[in-house]
């Protein structure tokens, strides 16, 4: 019976392992004859690979306008990040669990990329009636955050909620229960094009899987 529980569970295991790996799965796009990543538009981050061609191309899933203000009381807005490739996560500065760990990962993409004005990163605080502008400042202050990079944004409750669930399908929570006083805490990392479409969804808590999305960061400056 041990036996049959731990071959189960290595089963179940291997399957999350594929499951990973195939939201990471790149394709050959013949036409530009480059590695291509792929579009997500749902929860379940089913990963989709569309072709400019196709007229499923307009319909993909973009992340829609949002002004919050960031560490140095600076209203930030959709606009700052167009043209841009980033990355986005939620976090809060009170945090005792993988939030050391997600930032410390956002801090190795900021520092590699440091000096590439391509590529941006945005951390939004799921606990803003507690994370102040003073707040986040001391928090950037911590963790060595360039603010020229890397945006700590707080603002309305409800707004951030609404871009992690809806634009950034970063809450799998509510997915299920529909739950909206829920708490957001999430461990992923969503990489976003110069056109605002998600195409890499990373466990942030991991450098292995930072190192990846690092990568897939080259991969689509690379795009046209």
């Amino acid at each position: 019976m041990i036996k049959f529980i731990f071959l189960l569970c290595f089963m179940v295991s291997v399957i999350n392992c594929d499951n990973r790996k195939n939201k990471h799965r790149l394709e050959y796009n013949k036409t530009k004859k480059v590695m291509s990543l792929p579009f997500f538009n749902s929860q379940d981050f089913t990963p989709e690979w569309i072709d400019e061609n196709s007229i499923n191309y307009q319909k993909i899933h973009k992340i829609p306008d949002f002004s919050f203000v960031n560490q140095d009381g600076d209203t930030i807005t959709k606009s700052d990040y167009m043209g841009k490739i980033y990355v986005a996560d939620f976090f809060f500065t009170s945090c005792t669990g993988i939030c050391r760990s997600l930032s410390l990962n956002m801090k190795l993409i900021q520092d590699t990329f440091l000096n590439d004005p391509e590529v941006l990163l945005l951390s939004h605080s799921v606990t803003p009636q507690i994370d102040s502008v003073s707040v986040l400042k001391k928090y950037a202050t911590t963790y060595g955050i360039n603010s020229d990079k890397w945006n700590l944004v707080t603002g309305e409750k409800e707004a951030i909620y609404e871009l992690a669930r809806s634009a950034y399908f970063s809450d799998e929570g509510f997915v299920k229960t529909k739950e909206a006083s829920a708490f957001i805490h999430t461990e992923n990392f969503l990489l976003i094009d110069k056109k605002g479409r998600i195409r890499g969804v990373y466990n942030g808590t991991l450098k292995l899987s930072t190192k990846r999305l690092m990568r897939h960061i080259s991969l689509l400056k690379n795009e046209q």
